[in-house]
């Protein structure tokens, strides 16, 4: 199997190359940016494109946005010509007012951010333009490297000694960006083998946390591991924010499709997030060896 990639330094775009580098059955070949030319995909002839998302486009500058939206229109327009399918990923942030109960993939966001309204006016062009397509709704991703680590930024924060203020009354589901590019593939291998199982997908992990609880967790692990390893750092302090005060924004993803129609189960955030520590905290110690 063949994908390309756009926005090579995205982070989902480097772990999609890590998890391909792992096996032998997926060719990945990734663009530098998110401008797709119909000479090129032709030239290329990949069984999928595939768009990370755009992180955190809620707080994104308007032109980011409009920039994001306007590629996957364009990759969308690529496709069409070639007939090949577009595999989209999108930010579980577009559920502005997220909801008491988990979400199911056929409820369509719509939030009242004027950007955020973007992204849908192309979500709804992907679904009616183009049957075979994905869009994967994904929760905060964390990792160790590339644009959008929300882990490395937290981590660096705390090493600097720096305040890191986050919300506590937003509830969400951190995912591993890992877990997303091994799911990805593992789709997209089914899809080609058959499955015929396009349309909307959840893919946000387990277990429910507030973005405070979750920077919690990585400073009480970071701390325990430095200690381990004998470092002696004064690591940052948080402080929690509060948004809501009536009561929490829930923006929890019910990721049941994904399992019934490919078997994809999601890995807890904390087993995901100790594993990547471990990582960190080796480079870390290779990087201060005498």
């Amino acid at each position: 199997m063949k994908l390309l990639i756009l926005d090579a330094p995205h982070c989902l775009s480097l772990a999609l190359a890590r998890e391909a580098n792992r096996r032998g059955d997926t060719e990945l070949i990734i663009e530098e940016g998110l401008a797709l030319d119909p000479e090129r995909l032709a030239e290329v002839a990949p069984d999928a494109v595939l768009i990370p998302p755009l992180v955190q486009p809620s707080d994104a500058d308007p032109s980011a946005v409009m920039a994001h939206a306007e590629a996957v229109e364009g990759a969308l327009e690529c496709c069409q010509r070639n007939d090949m399918p577009l595999v989209w990923c999108v930010s579980d942030q577009l559920y502005e007012d997220g909801a008491d109960t988990p979400i199911d993939e056929h409820v369509i966001p719509s939030p009242r951010d004027e950007n955020l309204r973007r992204l849908i006016v192309t979500g709804n062009r992907v679904r009616e333009q183009h049957a075979r397509h994905l869009i994967v709704r994904l929760g905060p991703l964390f990792a160790l490297e590339g644009a959008g680590a929300w882990l490395t930024e937290l981590i660096d924060t705390l090493m600097a000694g720096r305040q890191v203020r986050v919300a506590e009354d937003i509830i969400f589901c951190p995912t591993s960006v890992d877990c997303v590019a091994l799911a990805l593939i593992g789709m997209l291998q089914q899809q080609g083998c058959g499955a015929n199982a396009w349309g909307a997908y959840h893919l946000a992990g387990i277990e429910p946390v507030s973005g405070y609880t979750f920077a919690s967790v990585v400073r009480t692990q970071l701390a325990t591991r430095l200690e381990g390893l004998g470092k002696q750092v004064t690591l940052g302090e948080l402080k929690a924010l509060n948004h809501h005060h009536d009561q929490p924004l829930r923006r929890v993803l019910n990721c049941r499709r994904v399992l019934d129609a490919f078997g994809v189960h999601q890995k807890p955030w904390r087993l995901e997030l100790g594993r990547m520590l471990d990582t960190w905290c080796q480079a870390y110690q290779a990087q201060e060896a005498p």
